[in-house]
C-alpha cells in the first residue's frame, strides 16, 4: 500500500471510531438524561391521581390517565432507540454459526412464550451454517420469528415455515414464510424504518422497532434482509448472510 492509502484508511478508521463514540454518547443520554424528566411526569401524575382523584371529574381523571399512558409509551420508544444504538456499537465476534440450531432454539422459545397459541413450525433440515455474531443473529431471529407469531395471531392455526434457499454459493439464504395478515406492498418502504408500523397499535402491540433493529444487525453482519407480502396473504422474508466455509 502507498502512504496515501495508509493515511486514508487511518482517517476512515478514525471517523468510524468517532461515529461509535457519538452513538455511545447518545445511548447515555437516552438512558439517563431523558429518563429523569419522564420519571417525574409519571410520578407526579400518579400523585395527583392518588391525592386528588376523588375530587376530580371523570374527564380530568381521563386526562391524567392519558398523560401516564403517553409517558409509558415514550419510555418504550426510548428503549427502542437505545436498543438500536447498541446494535451499532456492539463489538462483533464473527464465527461459524449453526443456523439450524439457532432457529430451533428461537421456535422453542416462542412456543413456550405463547402457550395458548397453535403454532405450526415447518423448519427445513438443511439450513446453512453462516458467518455471524451468534448473539446478534439470535436477536435478529427473535425479531423476525416473533413478528411471524405476532401477525398470525388472527389465525386459528399459525403456519410458519423456515427453509433454505439455493442461491449464491458465497451466501446462506433462508426464507421465513407465514400465513398471517400480510401488509400493503405499497407501504413496503416503511417496513424497516425506525418506528415504522404498517398496522394500528390497537390491532397489534409493538412500537415498530423490531425490523429496524433486525436490518441494522444484518447489515453489520454483511448481509441483507428483504420482505414481500400482500394484505391477508401472509409475509415472506429473505435473510441473507455470508456462508461459512465449513457449511
Amino acid at each position: 500500500m502507498t502512504d496515501a492509502t495508509d493515511k486514508r484508511i487511518a482517517a476512515l478508521e478514525a471517523e468510524l471510531a468517532a461515529a461509535r463514540a457519538d452513538l455511545q454518547e447518545l445511548s447515555s443520554t437516552v438512558s439517563h438524561d431523558l429518563r429523569a424528566p419522564l420519571r417525574h411526569i409519571v410520578s407526579f401524575a400518579r400523585l395527583v391521581q392518588e391525592d386528588a382523584g376523588p375530587q376530580l371529574s371523570a374527564e380530568v381523571q381521563g386526562f391524567l390517565g392519558n398523560i401516564s399512558d403517553s409517558a409509558h409509551h415514550l419510555g418504550e420508544l426510548l428503549d427502542g432507540l437505545l436498543a438500536l444504538s447498541r446494535v451499532g456499537t456492539a463489538s462483533l465476534n464473527v464465527e461459524p454459526v449453526n443456523l439450524q440450531a439457532l432457529v430451533q432454539e428461537a421456535c422453542t422459545a416462542l412456543t413456550t412464550q405463547h402457550p395458548a397459541r397453535t403454532l405450526e413450525w415447518r423448519v427445513g433440515t438443511d439450513l446453512p451454517q453462516v458467518l455471524a455474531d451468534e448473539a446478534l443473529l439470535r436477536q435478529a431471529l427473535a425479531h423476525l420469528l416473533g413478528n411471524a407469531v405476532k401477525f398470525t395471531a388472527p389465525r386459528e392455526r399459525a403456519i410458519i415455515g423456515i427453509s433454505a434457499v439455493v442461491g449464491d454459493p458465497a451466501t446462506g439464504v433462508i426464507e421465513i414464510r407465514d400465513n398471517g395478515v400480510g401488509f400493503n406492498p405499497g407501504a413496503h418502504a416503511k417496513l424497516f424504518q425506525v418506528f415504522g408500523r404498517l398496522h394500528g397499535a390497537r390491532e397489534f402491540e409493538g412500537i415498530g422497532m423490531g425490523l429496524a433493529i433486525t436490518r441494522k444487525i444484518v447489515q453489520r453482519l454483511g448481509g441483507q434482509v428483504q420482505a414481500q407480502g400482500m394484505l391477508d396473504e401472509g409475509c415472506r422474508l429473505l435473510l441473507e448472510l455470508p456462508i461459512s466455509a465449513r457449511s
